[in-house]
């Protein structure tokens, strides 16, 4: 039977620029079912669910459940939770982790200041394996179910200890759909072997672009254009690139993009519909989702410092 990714698969969609946007990112443990709205559909107190949402709104923090690969009893015994937070902007990125044993200790949270990154001493910095967080909510659409359970469960049997699977990440159809912490990269149609050299680079502090959606840090136009960067230089280092300025609207911006040794480009993306239509979501309608194209990438020239006596 057909699916949403096969179709987008099909279709040869592409990747880049299609990332869910969020600079910091609040992850919650929580065993057992999740509903298609998790953080009210879950074991989870839905009044806190609620609450998470409302202080998280507008503030660029981005709050998901998570739970370890593997069958997922309907039980609710009492148990502890392990909390990540993580902020993605390049050369300000860090990964936190506490357990906590009740997740009404996060309402205390200043969530407009973990958005601009000030984690406010949470917990202590994550020092094991990067996370691999595989989107896996069925309830959400079957795709994810299908393709990123077994995903995340390969992982595991692989012996990831940072794989973990977690309730949305958006886009579907781009499923299996993971995202990796700390520098907060997106991927789709991901295998286990090239989610393995995505987590080896990400140990050494690179970026592997085959299969990424882009850095969360960014919205979608600075997402594309940060990729085409990194594709038209051979810049693979983490936090190398930002993206510093984007200029107009929808269906065309100029994105500029900085290097941490002063280059800079100016990158030309244009928005586009996807044709044919194809459904964004397994049962949806036929839609022509928006994809990101970039037109043209040009190094800026920085005038030399002129120097008197």
């Amino acid at each position: 039977m057909s699916t949403c990714a096969t179709a987008s698969r099909d279709l040869n969609e592409p990747l880049a620029g299609t990332a869910a946007t969020a600079r910091t990112w609040l992850l919650i443990e929580q065993p057992g079912p999740w509903g298609a709205k998790a953080l009210t559909s879950s074991h989870l107190d839905p009044e806190i669910g609620r609450a998470l949402e409302r202080a998280a709104e507008g503030t660029g923090v981005r709050v998901a459940l998570i739970r370890r690969p593997g069958r997922h009893a309907d039980c609710h015994a009492p148990t502890r939770h392990q909390v990540y937070l993580a902020h993605t902007a390049p050369g300000r990125t860090w990964l936190r982790g506490q357990v906590i044993d009740d997740p009404r200790q996060l309402l205390d949270l200043d969530f407009t200041a973990l958005g601009t990154g000030d984690h406010g001493g949470f917990g202590a910095p994550h020092t094991g394996a990067p996370l691999a967080l595989v989107c896996t909510n069925g309830k959400r659409d079957r795709c994810c179910a299908l393709l990123g359970r077994p995903l995340a469960a390969e992982l595991a049997a692989l012996g990831e200890e940072g794989a973990w699977e977690v309730t949305h990440l958006g886009g579907h159809r781009f499923s299996p759909t993971l995202l990796v912490l700390p520098y907060g990269y997106a991927y789709g149609r991901a295998g286990a072997d090239a989610v393995k050299e995505v987590l080896a680079a990400v140990r050494t502090g690179r970026v592997v672009t085959e299969g990424c959606r882009g850095s969360s840090a960014w919205e979608r136009p600075g997402q594309a254009a940060e990729l085409a960067v990194r594709a038209s230089t051979g810049e693979d280092a983490a936090e190398a690139l930002s993206v510093v300025h984007t200029d107009g609207t929808a269906p065309r911006w100029q994105v500029t993009v900085a290097h941490a040794d002063g280059r800079r480009w100016r990158v030309l993306v244009a928005q586009e519909a996807s044709l044919p239509p194809r459904p964004e979501s397994c049962g949806g309608a036929l839609g022509s989702p928006a994809r990101m194209d970039v037109v043209a990438v040009r190094e800026i020239e920085i005038p030399a410092t002129v120097t008197t006596e």
